[in-house]
């Protein structure tokens, strides 16, 4: 059922110290909003530095996440201060019996826990994840309670994590809470580095070379100026995107979630960058 835009004050909680409480929907934006027709059943829109909400759908609703939990494990790595350089090696508990994706990580395969965690948030890879999440001191179950811990410290109150990959649909969140967790995530440097790059290339221990594409093809479209980049999908999430990017030298947080169609989240965003450009267009100068 498609969802209706939301035009009351949203109640936004300051994201990592950049939007004012209680801030309502922009209402030069909101005439306007009917006109992007997205294809995402929730949606929100924030101008980073000015403290607007641009767009808001469904903000509230409770979903699936898939694989945008990988943000916050990235962010729970960082945050414990654990040695990039150390390796981690792929075991069976790493296989995904859940969903029976595919890797081309084989169990015994060791990598530094960085390039672990750059295939993690560039190409979406869960072998990757699930072998970080194991290597946490005291295990998976630890490192799951520090994303819940660390999803309250954020003010992210209607968000749940069962595990580091996104594969469980027991990973919910609101569009609301993840545009918290997207601002914490753009404060970390090596998150905004591995989640824009077009590709990256790990050589395995035999001299094989593992060749990966970013999962956003957003990132190589040149008219783009994107900080941060997140994908997601398990068939209960659909297809689920979350940006951090400049549009009409404007920074903006943008979370779109349970997208069906393989083009359409892209397509959304396409559509809300085309849309934020013609708005300010119209804004007088000065």
């Amino acid at each position: 059922m498609k969802l209706l835009i939301a035009a009351v004050a949203l109640g936004l909680a300051p994201l990592a110290g950049a939007y004012a409480q209680n801030q309502p929907l922009d209402p030069a934006f909101a005439a306007r909003a009917g006109a992007l027709n997205l294809k995402s059943a929730a949606a929100l829109v924030v101008d980073q530095g000015g403290e607007r909400v641009l767009y808001a759908k469904n903000v509230e609703a409770v979903v699936p996440i898939a694989s945008i939990t990988k943000l916050m494990t990235a962010l729970v790595v960082l945050e414990a201060g654990l040695p990039l350089a150390e390796p981690v090696t792929i075991s069976e508990a790493d296989v995904d019996g859940l969903k029976h994706t595919r890797s081309r990580l084989r169990v015994g395969t060791t990598l530094p826990r960085a390039d672990l965690l750059k295939l993690a948030l560039m190409a979406s890879e869960n072998r990757a994840a699930a072998a970080l999440t194991r290597a946490y001191p005291g295990g998976t179950q630890a490192f799951v309670a520090a994303m819940n811990q660390k999803a309250i410290e954020l003010g992210m109150w209607r968000t749940r994590f069962v595990d580091g990959t996104g594969l469980s649909s027991g990973n919910v969140s609101t569009a609301k809470d993840l545009a918290r967790l997207v601002a914490a995530a753009h404060g970390q440097p090596l998150i905004r580095e591995f989640t824009t790059g077009s590709g990256h290339a790990v050589e395995l221990p035999n001299g094989k070379l593992l060749r990966y594409t970013n999962s956003n093809r957003l990132v190589k479209n040149p008219s783009w100026r994107i900080g941060l980049s997140k994908t997601g999908y398990i068939s209960e999430a659909g297809r689920c995107l979350v940006l951090q990017a400049s549009i009409a030298a404007t920074p903006v947080i943008i979370v779109l979630l349970d997208s069906w169609g393989k083009l359409s989240r892209v397509g959304d965003a396409n559509r809300i960058k085309k849309w934020i450009e013609s708005q300010f267009a119209r804004q007088p100068a000065g």
